[in-house]
């Protein structure tokens, strides 16, 4: 990852390179923006270009012993930090327990959630957090001299997962780092990080991508049609990763399209039984699953509101799903669009908090069938 393979983001590129051409890199730098705006790409390009030995024209040299070590993502003087969950209740992981599954999707693409990397890890129910045990670690390594006699940099990806445990440790190694140690923070909910940490960093806001940065990308790195990434470009609202998803993730958002279509054909005919046997199905679905799709419920539910509006450039909604909003956003109003999405808004907590989906997604279908007749 260089910056040549970032998509779009010239203007932040640009004040990064300066920033280390001229000497002003802060010992705490902190990424932060919506999803899929290019945040870990932009640090892991901008510690590759730190660690190599004779950059050229911007750019790693791509030849010295450094670039090839950050190639893997393998170099001494580079450390990462990133949540996990515990597999046992005494577990206290690190991320170095971890650091070839988090090499792997590195390898694979910087543009993932924290869905993914749960995926990765086998973890879809489980909640990402960082343990103490996490600032201890660091404190070790950075206890040692830097293996190349340049930079050391530590990339800690989403902060926000932090308790103050392990935040307040991480706190101390960042208003004290030792000699040439350079914090990346990547943090998709700065305000969730905690403030002494905040207030000890440079910030820099990396913004959501235009669409035809995202279109373009989409064509050219996977073959995408040009009218179809279009379409994906304008749904993803801003995020490479979110656009991705649409592309490698088609069944499981036909999946969540299918659940809310027969959903809302339940229960506007009031057929209850099957509206039992819709909440016994999705009630199988793993969790995070749950929530992913009462996510993209809430979504469609806002997008079939707006349509309303007749102004096309402010709805995101594929072809199908555009083509049901025809007959359904009537049903999608002033009176019921509020508590419509505050309903799956408590169902998505509720399913958080480990309650019976079966009964809960049963009781959501009752709600809705009275919401539709507003």
């Amino acid at each position: 990852m260089t910056f040549s393979d970032i998509i779009g983001q010239e203007e932040t590129i640009g004040q990064l390179r300066a920033m280390v051409d001229q000497g002003r890199m802060p010992h705490a730098l902190m990424l932060f923006g919506p999803m899929g705006s290019g945040k870990l790409a932009l640090a892991l390009a901008l510690s590759r270009y730190m660690l190599c030995q004779h950059p050229v024209d911007g750019q790693p040299c791509g030849q010295c012993t450094d670039c090839r070590m950050t190639e893997q993502w393998a170099h001494p003087d580079l450390h990462f930090s990133f949540p996990l969950f515990k597999q046992k209740s005494t577990d206290q992981p690190i991320s170095d327990d971890r650091l070839a599954e988090w090499r792997e999707q590195l390898s694979r693409t910087p543009y993932f959630t924290p869905n993914d990397w749960l995926a990765d890890l086998h973890g879809e129910n489980q909640q990402l957090q960082f343990y103490v045990g996490e600032s201890d670690s660091l404190q070790r390594k950075l206890s040692l001299k830097a293996s190349q006699g340049g930079y050391r940099i530590v990339i800690v990806w989403l902060p926000e997962k932090m308790p103050p445990a392990t935040a307040n440790k991480l706190l101390k190694l960042i208003e004290e780092p030792p000699s040439q140690t350079h914090f990346i923070l990547v943090s998709q909910e700065p305000e969730q990080v905690l403030g002494t940490i905040l207030s000890r960093t440079q910030r820099m806001r990396v913004p959501a991508l235009p669409e035809q940065v995202i279109a373009q990308a989409l064509t050219e790195r996977h073959g995408v049609a040009p009218d179809r990434a279009a379409t994906l470009a304008h749904v993803a609202q801003g995020s490479y990763t979110q656009a991705l998803a649409l592309v490698s993730d088609d069944d499981e958002r036909k999946a969540h399209f299918d659940f809310f279509v027969q959903l809302m054909r339940y229960c506007y005919m009031r057929q209850a039984q099957e509206m039992r046997q819709w909440a016994d199905q999705v009630s199988g679905l793993g969790r995070e699953r749950q929530k992913r799709m009462l996510e993209y419920f809430q979504r469609l539910v806002r997008e079939n509101f707006v349509s309303n509006f007749r102004q096309p450039q402010l709805v995101y909604m594929t072809d199908e799903e555009e083509a049901f909003a025809r007959n359904f956003a009537r049903f999608i109003n002033e009176r019921n669009v509020i508590p419509f999405t505050e309903e799956l808004a408590a169902c998505q907590t509720e399913i958080e908090q480990n309650v019976s989906p079966r009964m809960v997604f049963f009781d959501l279908a009752l709600k809705i069938t009275l919401l539709l007749k507003k």
